[in-house]
């Protein structure tokens, strides 16, 4: 059974295909490379300068020290890549469902959860590539965590990823068209961003805003943004990572949902 087609060396084949796929549709793009690593540099060369003057930032885990304003953020710009990357891993699959491609996707053999996973983990896999060249890049600017701490951080770029990647997987399984994509994107990507811990610490919240602070709180992103800090030093924030592991599972059955022709919104669509 194992060496059949549907057996596991051919899920296997079927999931290089797919990320193969991708890595090719990612390196065609290289505008694509070059926007994911603006936006966090304009975010670390220019908004952290200015704000390094003007926000005191106290010693709080897992930090061990007072640190710059531009390694505080340096964690949650690595998850706006993600987020971001996750939404354009999202806008590619309401494409291939306009031009049909993703017909073809959905009726091989394979289960419909193992090709979605798929999907999503090939989105995964690139979005890590994007993140590791920004904290290259951020090295030169003085955002050094421990060398460990490249390696440790991997574990909650992943699960990170697939959270956000599973939540895009989801918002593309009720979009229609293209054109309505964009302004999907922008009611879900800024607020999540900026309504978290990415570039402000929760207590500078609560201070300003107990409403500001309670969104923040039960924002998934926050903890996707300090389960990657912690990450970062070789720490493990475990409410951080049992919130981002709950939310992965979530989006993930109900991107599975969605895109059951017979069960979810596609179908209810297509009728």
């Amino acid at each position: 059974m194992s060496n059949t087609p549907l057996g596991w060396r051919g899920r296997m084949r079927a999931l290089y295909g797919i990320i193969w796929r991708e890595a090719l549709r990612f390196a065609k793009q290289r505008e694509r490379f070059l926007s994911a690593l603006v936006r966090p540099l304009v975010w670390l060369f220019i908004f952290a300068a200015g704000f390094r003057s003007v926000l005191g930032l106290s010693i709080t885990p897992p930090y061990e020290t007072y640190v710059l304003y531009e390694v505080y953020v340096a964690p949650g710009l690595c998850a706006m890549i993600q987020l971001f990357n996750g939404m354009q891993s999202s806008l590619s699959m309401v494409y291939d469902r306009e031009t049909g491609a993703m017909r073809i996707f959905l009726v091989s053999p394979y289960p419909r959860w193992f090709l979605l996973s798929a999907k999503l983990f090939a989105g995964v896999v690139v979005s890590i590539l994007q993140v590791y060249a920004f904290l290259l890049i951020a090295w030169f600017w003085g955002v050094d965590p421990p060398p460990l701490g490249y390696l440790t951080v991997l574990p909650a770029l992943v699960l990170s990823g697939l959270m956000l990647g599973a939540m895009g997987l989801f918002l593309s399984s009720t979009i229609r068209q293209l054109e309505n994509f964009a302004g999907v994107m922008n009611f879900v990507i800024f607020p999540m961003f900026f309504a978290s811990s990415a570039l402000y610490p929760l207590w500078r919240m609560k201070e300003s805003s107990i409403l500001l602070y309670d969104i923040c709180r039960y924002n998934p992103f926050t903890y996707a943004v300090e389960l990657i800090r912690f990450g970062l030093y070789g720490q493990i924030n475990w409410l951080a990572l049992a919130v981002v592991a709950g939310a992965t599972l979530l989006f993930m059955g109900a991107a599975i949902y969605a895109y059951d022709p017979s069960k979810g919104m596609l179908g209810r669509k297509r009728s």
